[in-house]
């Protein structure tokens, strides 16, 4: 079933009443596969898509679309959550903490210059796992030296990698920084999760893996792959392959 704006869910957006406590279980610690989508407008299967990613094993997708106003996005996020339970996997949005409160999100995604950690703590429940990009040595030790106690960080990202249409002007990193996270990381007793995001393919997953990353962030791998479900499964054959 082809999903538009026209054939979600109507009506007044109240706050969702069941919110997965994404803080007091093993599902983020345990996640490998982050995507993140756009609404996929353009081809209007947002349900059909989000649901075959799931199959083919990825743990969390984020809808990120800034072409979309509040509304859509409530309604898409209703679709996304159903699927998620169903699956038994996480979902996230990202940089809206009004949003990430209404649709009861179990992750909400921070960048840089997005809500301070603290701010955005005080907004979102409680269960929500709040993750944090990172572009720098200096941010990646900030990252790990934050406690995911009741008001710290849940998992950060690293990248860009390489370089992606999704960040224009955004600088690359290069796997460099990619290797001094999985050597800080190792350094430290209890590292919060940490995501290599940024151009990564079925063509370099295995150079980033070797890297030292046990998780990635996609976009286009999956979102522009004929078979959503089969590109997530070899995404994560790769990363097994190149962690053994």
């Amino acid at each position: 079933m082809n999903v538009s704006p026209s054939s979600l869910p109507a009506g007044p957006h109240a706050p969702a009443t069941e919110v997965v406590n994404a803080r007091d279980n093993d599902a983020l610690q345990a996640a490998r596969l982050y995507l993140c989508t756009d609404a996929r407008r353009g081809r209007g299967d947002f349900a059909e898509f989000v649901d075959a990613a799931f199959a083919g094993g990825v743990d969390i997708i984020q809808l990120r679309d800034k072409a979309i106003e509040a509304a859509e996005e409530l309604d898409l996020l209703a679709v996304l959550k159903e699927t998620a339970v169903r699956h038994g996997r996480l979902w996230a949005v990202n940089d809206r903490a009004d949003i990430a409160v209404l649709s009861g999100a179990p992750v909400f995604h921070i960048g840089q210059k997005d809500l301070p950690l603290a701010a955005a703590r005080t907004l979102v429940n409680g269960n929500a796992a709040i993750g944090l990009s990172s572009h720098t040595t200096e941010q990646v030790d900030a990252a790990l030296a934050a406690t995911a106690g009741p008001s710290g960080l849940d998992y950060f990202c690293v990248g860009p990698v390489w370089a992606t249409p999704t960040k224009p002007g955004r600088a690359a990193v290069g796997p460099e920084l990619v290797k001094y996270a999985a050597k800080a990381s190792r350094q430290v007793a209890d590292p919060v999760p940490w995501f290599a995001i940024g151009g990564i393919d079925h063509g370099n997953v295995r150079e980033v893996a070797e890297a030292g990353a046990r998780r990635i962030v996609v976009v286009r791998a999956i979102t522009e792959a004929a078979d959503p479900a089969a590109a997530a499964a070899s995404l994560l054959d790769a990363l097994d392959a190149a962690g053994s």
